[in-house]
């Protein structure tokens, strides 16, 4: 979605309190050439930038706009589901980006979506949510609908609900075992603490259709963050990014790996304002973008790293000999000239 333009504060004092600290390091007994190329690419102890690229920036394919990617996903053969938010499904060959597909989405009246989150499901089918009612449906590989999830009351845009238009389901991820889906409001709800969103979960019944599952509570750094991807990882832990926007500074674009296994459900809680007893979503800052390398990327308009853009798409594609995650990064350009689609290639320590 197009951000607001909001004051996003980066403080350097809480990055360096909560960043996960570096295991000790081995020993050498001789400068490697190798190993000061690896410094160059290091964003915290627990991140490292690959490369970018910048291929499908204001590209087309089959006459679609190969941009507005709000999500990323990897499907059954290894190749990338690339959402825009224009009701396109895009795949990519996962070496190249090159487009191979396209597919067009709608909803039950063939009206497009505001398309956020994405996850390709064990069978092959999609799962996609809208910002907009909110929504999450379930189409084939072909477009068609099949199957709409429930969603509580209180996450409905008002005023139906106590959303915002155009601030709710922004991150979906499907957690170990697939047998939970989870899906990130990207902003408060009206009510609650205004740093505070809400992760609302679904858990999958015997004939395969999700029901409505617990629900968590997240709090940003700032409340002009939002929480635009989450994506689980192994043991069940969320990458989370926050992201936010300042004209004339630029993105604040932090990764984070959060905890809800033993945080509070808070589907019972009306008001989200700091009640004692309620555990929150635990979260670890693994780094804030701004401190990767820029590696000589460029932007068009100001940011504290030419390398930032307004990143809102995230999977994790697999792990490397080290065991670290391999993820990757898209920012959504929102199809103009001064933004740029751009995909971030991560090694991730949790």
């Amino acid at each position: 979605m197009r951000l607001r333009t909001v004051l996003a504060t980066v403080t350097a004092g809480l990055a360096a309190a909560t960043c996960l600290t570096a295991g000790p390091a081995a020993a050498t007994t001789a400068p490697d050439p190798a190993q000061g190329r690896a410094r160059d690419h290091v964003c915290s102890p627990s991140v490292s930038l690959d490369r970018f690229s910048d291929a499908l920036d204001k590209t087309t394919y089959r006459g679609s706009y190969t941009g507005n990617f709000s999500a990323l996903a990897r499907d059954r053969h290894g190749d990338l589901a690339a959402l825009s938010d224009r009701s396109e499904l895009f795949t990519l060959d996962r070496r190249t980006l090159k487009p191979t597909g396209v597919t067009a989405l709608a909803d039950e009246q063939g009206a497009p979506l505001d398309s956020e989150g994405l996850v390709v499901d064990r069978d092959g089918t999609r799962l996609v949510t809208s910002e907009t009612e909110p929504s999450v449906r379930r189409y084939s590989r072909d477009g068609r609908i099949l199957d709409r999830l429930p969603v509580p009351g209180a996450l409905r845009v008002a005023p139906a609900g106590r959303a915002t238009a155009n601030q709710t389901f922004e991150g979906l991820t499907l957690l170990p075992g697939g047998r939970t889906l989870l899906a990130s409001m990207e902003y408060a709800l009206s009510g609650d603490d205004s740093r505070t969103v809400r992760f609302q979960t679904w858990q999958r019944t015997g004939d395969g259709h999700f029901r409505l599952g617990a629900q968590y509570a997240y709090r940003t750094d700032d409340a002009s963050l939002g929480v635009p991807e989450v994506q689980a990882v192994p043991d069940g832990r969320l990458l989370v990014l926050e992201r936010g926007f300042t004209a004339g500074v630029g993105n604040t674009v932090r990764l984070y790996l959060a905890d809800p296994r033993r945080a509070t459900d808070t589907s019972g809680i009306e008001h989200l304002t700091g009640q004692p007893g309620v555990r929150l979503t635990g979260k670890t800052l693994l780094t804030d973008l701004a401190a990767c390398p820029s590696l000589g990327a460029t932007a068009h308009q100001p940011q504290p790293n030419p390398l930032l853009d307004n990143i809102e798409g995230m999977t994790v594609t697999g792990h490397d000999t080290q065991g670290r995650l391999r993820v990757l990064l898209v920012s959504d350009d929102n199809a103009n000239a001064v933004q740029t689609t751009r995909f971030y290639y991560l090694r991730v320590r949790i």
